[in-house]
This record gives structure tokens, C-alpha cells and sequence, in this order.
């Protein structure tokens, strides 16, 4: 009866890579209450995160940064190459800032703290999953500072008002859906309008505009 129960559950799919099997267990049984979240499988290291985020199509991977073999940021490097549409949350902890900044240049939506409140983390989850960008003021600022020598300015002059705009909302950590209800758009012409400020901006991802947008003053 329960494998039937847990067969019918339908959510956020979420996939936990950490090398402690103690902590993973903890992660799976505090999300596994969660009416829309659904743990669908584990990983011991990077390498197995990959294989196994290729294998489940995840949602969102739930991954530490320091593991034996393969770590996490490099675990997050192989995902963006294969094109793996995951969301990923890192996991870290406050002596390990300073992984944070490569972990959002390498693609991560986001990170959290391994001293999380439990509801905190599953809000992090949602977030992530519903398009947001999870970035703290003090980490967008190291961001932007190793930034400063790599232009940019001049290209910002290529955008449309309605993609300043939605590059602004992108700022505001507004997801596809939500920047189409407060421009009256289609979620589809949101999605154009992202790819075609990606590709003006020479940027891969939403981390990256959305930090653009901060420096050179389009946030809100």
C-alpha cells in the first residue's frame, strides 16, 4: 500500500547528491513529507549525480560541493554540457564560501546552507524549480566584482525596451510565468525574449543575466 501511495505521488522530482549517506537520509525523509516534492533518487558523488540526473530527468538536484572523486561544481559543469535541464541548489557550508562563486558561474540556480531550516530548504526547492534565482547580496557582489574587466557595457545598447524589461523582472527573481502575467505576455513570448537577452548579452544562463541586470542598474 505504501509503494502504491508513493508510486501516485506527483511533484517537483528532486535528486540528492552527497557522499554522506547519513545526510541524504536525513534530506529524503524530511522532503519526502512534502505534498509536491519527490525524492527520486540518490548519489554518493559526482559522477554518479550525473549518471543518475541523466538516467531520472530530475527537476531539481539537491548537490554538495565537496565530495570525494568528482565534486560538485565539476558534477555541475558535466550537467550544463549535456544540456541536463535540472535546476541545481548547492549545498555548502559557510566556511566554504568562496565555492559559491564558481558554483554559479558553472550554472547553479542557487545554494544553500547546510545548517538550512528544513522549510527554508524546501522553499529553496520550489524556488529554484519555479525559475528564481537563489543569490545573496554579499555573493551577487563578488560576482559583479570579478566581473568588472569583462565588458559588456556596450552590448546592453542591443536590447529592446520589452527585453530591459523582462532583464529587469529576470533581476527581481521573477520566473517565465510571472514576468508574463506583469507584462500581459505569452509564457512563450517570455521564453524568446530570455534567449534572445542571452544571446545579445553573450551570457549562458538566468545566474548571469540576472546579475548583469544588477550591475549595470536594471533591477528593481
Amino acid at each position: 500500500m505504501a509503494d502504491a501511495v508513493h508510486k501516485a505521488k506527483t511533484g517537483i522530482r528532486v535528486l540528492l547528491v552527497d557522499d554522506h549517506q547519513v545526510v541524504r537520509r536525513g534530506l529524503r525523509t524530511f522532503l519526502e513529507v512534502q505534498d509536491d516534492i519527490e525524492v527520486v533518487g540518490e548519489a554518493a558523488d559526482g559522477a554518479e549525480g550525473v549518471a543518475r540526473a541523466e538516467e531520472l530527468r530530475p527537476d531539481v538536484v539537491l548537490m554538495d560541493v565537496k565530495m570525494p572523486g568528482m565534486d560538485g561544481i565539476e558534477a555541475l559543469r558535466k550537467l550544463r554540457e549535456q544540456a541536463n535541464p535540472a535546476k541545481v541548489l548547492i549545498v555548502t557550508s559557510f566556511t566554504e564560501q568562496r565555492t559559491v562563486v564558481p558554483a554559479l558561474r558553472a550554472g547553479a540556480s542557487g545554494y544553500v546552507y547546510k545548517d538550512v531550516d528544513p522549510d527554508a530548504l524546501a522553499g529553496a526547492i520550489r524556488s529554484v524549480h519555479a525559475g528564481h534565482v537563489l543569490l545573496q547580496q554579499e555573493v551577487a557582489g563578488a560576482l559583479l566584482s570579478q566581473d568588472e574587466g569583462n565588458g559588456g557595457m556596450g552590448r546592453g545598447g542591443t536590447l529592446t525596451e520589452r527585453e530591459r524589461e523582462v532583464l529587469g523582472l529576470i533581476a527581481d527573481g521573477r520566473s517565465n510565468r510571472e514576468i508574463a502575467r506583469a507584462l500581459v505576455l505569452s509564457e512563450k513570448t517570455v521564453k524568446t525574449h530570455v534567449s534572445n537577452i542571452l544571446m545579445k548579452l553573450d551570457l549562458a544562463d538566468r545566474t548571469q543575466a540576472a546579475l548583469w541586470a544588477v550591475r549595470h542598474g536594471l533591477a528593481g
